[in-house]
């Protein structure tokens, strides 16, 4: 079986694998296909790819139509999913709920699309989730982005001329990014203060050092896959009023709130931003799904007010080599989940419950449920 690895488009700098990882598909005996320059963004050369047995090729048309799977970052565009082997396997991160037309096209060209965001949320498969290996590099780099630009020391300091108080921290949501988010921000030496619809989550909050604030929004429920659900409008704004005064006291707010499959919800309005203190800083990690802040443009530094609103959309690929190693080890562990050693190919069976989730077009169809639902 034949596995190719083609380069991201030039403004991602992540790769899809490093050598490590795929000596490892060289070693159950998978031919490695590695494009020129796979992982010159993150300073890894071509031969390392060589040298634990990869095929580095430079016609990428070719290695799309002979590749039995194709694996990368992002979605495809649609010109090439018409390049890809009939009966293919095609696996990135897709975006299915906003882009029926690219799903369409996997379907009508025969190719089985595996969606990296839809790997279920279960024990058995935590070593193939591509999307929380991600989000919880997010978190780390959202605090360290913040550190950068915000204009005071995150810890308290003790010096002769006296003591400076530590930054105080708000994270809005506590999910994989947010949890992450708290655990950076406490070993920077900050004051952390943390919210979330769910409370199931304030043990983890507390755990971590931090103060898990308390707003009373009514019922909440959370999803099967332990995402929130959606807030009606009511409690969107019962949430905004509660949190008003802890974003005015912070130094740095934090926002990582999503609804899956659907645009997040707009929860730090601009009177909240008005009210913050000059200098300060939030992060909207939610910017690539619309937003969680009002004015947050996607790869833009805002200022409003003084206050500086950060909208990165590729927070993991600000530690680009790290998010490539985890990534990598993802679809390796997929891969491998599936292998049949003496055939050498991929048993291919929907009824298991994690292709279940995660197949999205298989044999001309669209397949998966949610997506369909949606189309």
């Amino acid at each position: 079986m034949q596995i190719f690895f083609p380069k991201e488009k030039d403004e991602e700098i992540r790769a899809t694998i490093l050598p490590e990882v795929a000596k490892k598909f060289v070693d159950l005996g998978i031919e490695v296909l590695i494009e020129e320059g796979l992982g010159s963004s993150i300073f890894v050369d071509d031969v390392l790819y060589s040298e634990v047995g990869a095929t580095i090729v430079n016609s990428r048309d070719s290695a799309l139509n002979s590749a039995d799977v194709v694996c990368r970052i992002n979605k495809p565009d649609g010109e090439e999913i018409t390049k890809l082997k009939k009966k293919g396997i095609h696996i990135s991160f897709l975006d299915p709920f906003n882009e029926a037309e690219l799903v369409k096209k996997f379907a009508s060209h025969e190719v089985s699309a595996i969606s990296m965001e839809l790997v279920p949320r279960i024990t058995r498969a935590q070593k193939m989730d591509a999307l929380s290996s991600q989000a919880n590099l997010a978190g780390y780099s959202a605090v360290i982005e913040a550190s950068r630009t915000i204009n005071k020391s995150f810890p308290m300091m003790m010096t002769a001329a006296g003591t400076i108080s530590p930054s105080r921290v708000f994270v809005i949501g506590v999910g994989v990014a947010g949890l992450q988010a708290i655990a950076t921000a406490k070993r920077l030496g900050a004051r952390v203060e943390a919210f979330d619809t769910r409370p199931v989550v304030e043990e983890q909050v507390k755990s971590l050092g931090a103060k898990f604030v308390k707003i009373d929004i009514g019922e909440t429920e959370e999803t099967d896959q332990g995402y929130a659900k959606e807030l009606t409008e009511e409690q969107i704004k019962m949430q905004q009023e509660g949190m008003k005064k802890i974003c005015s006291q912070s130094d740095v707010v934090i926002t990582t709130a999503q609804v899956f499959g659907r645009p997040a919800p707009k929860i730090v309005t601009s009177e909240m931003v008005q009210a913050m203190q000059p200098g300060s800083v939030i992060v909207d990690m939610a910017v690539s799904t619309g937003g969680n802040v009002e004015g947050s443009k996607a790869d833009e530094y805002v200022f409003e007010n003084g206050v500086t609103i950060i909208g990165m959309s590729n927070l993991p690929a600000e530690v680009a080599k790290d998010a490539s190693q985890v990534y990598g080890a993802n679809l390796f562990n997929m891969i491998e989940e599936y292998w049949d050693v003496e055939s050498k190919l991929l048993n291919f069976d929907l009824t298991d419950d994690v292709l279940k989730g995660c197949v999205i077009t298989h044999e001309g169809k669209i397949v998966n449920d949610l997506v369909k639902d949606r189309m």
